[in-house]
């Protein structure tokens, strides 16, 4: 089963252990993905977390409120089976990535870029043996080849659950060097949101934010931050 669309049912909420890993379980039945697959986790703490979702469902079960339990159906019912692909569309981003597109003018936004912007791409070159180019302006600049292919070989080694993870902390930063950052705990994952908004807040400031955008912002925050979390579970 695997509960979606349904409403609470069950007294029960409880964790199992298997020689393939951790299930969830409603009053000892086990849940299964929207493709019928065994839910299965990899860590304790992953599994902690998914069930604690379900634990606190009252009335219709609301997927929308269950993002540990959404990534973990993702990665055994997409990312296990598209891995190499999803691999390498997250490596791509590097291509483009945000931290190395930087404003001439005004002075004060180039600034707060260097500052938040500088430490992340010297971290990713030491980490990793890479070397960035970095451009002023919105036209694309080809990386190092090498530097794409090594950092490629480094999200390859990600398990399909941390690669969902890594998926969102890319999407939602627009940045993978950020996204690698969060996942090596560099710095609080807060401040690596914050500096993956710098452009963002440069306008709002000098221009105010309507209630769309605001919404929009709050909603790829939380994403980010889950994900975040779920890719810490993975770990422990």
């Amino acid at each position: 089963m695997s509960g979606w669309g349904r409403k609470v049912f069950w007294k029960e909420v409880s964790v199992t252990e298997a020689p393939e890993g951790f299930g969830i379980a409603l009053d000892g039945r086990a849940i299964k993905t929207p493709a019928k697959a065994p839910l299965l986790l990899p860590t304790r703490a992953l599994a902690d977390l998914v069930a604690a979702e379900w634990a606190a469902q009252t009335g219709e079960v609301k997927p929308e409120t269950m993002p540990a339990t959404r990534a973990a159906n993702a990665a055994l019912d997409k990312a296990t089976g598209q891995f190499a692909e999803v691999a390498g569309l997250l490596t791509a981003y590097g291509e483009t990535d945000l931290l190395c597109y930087r404003a001439e003018a005004p002075v004060e936004l180039a600034e707060r870029q260097r500052a938040g912007w500088d430490p992340l791409l010297a971290w990713s070159a030491d980490r990793f043996g890479v070397r960035w180019s970095i451009t002023s302006g919105v036209m694309p600049t080809p990386q190092n080849p090498e530097t794409l292919a090594l950092l490629g070989a480094h999200v390859a080694r990600f398990t399909p659950f941390e690669l969902t993870a890594f998926h969102d902390l890319v999407a939602m930063s627009g940045s993978l060097v950020i996204g690698l950052a969060v996942t090596e705990g560099i710095a609080p994952v807060e401040s690596l949101w914050d500096v993956s908004r710098i452009d963002e807040d440069w306008q709002v400031e000098q221009w105010g934010e309507d209630d769309e955008a605001s919404r929009l912002t709050l909603h790829r925050r939380t994403a980010f931050l889950d994900a975040a979390r779920f890719f810490a579970a993975c770990r422990c």
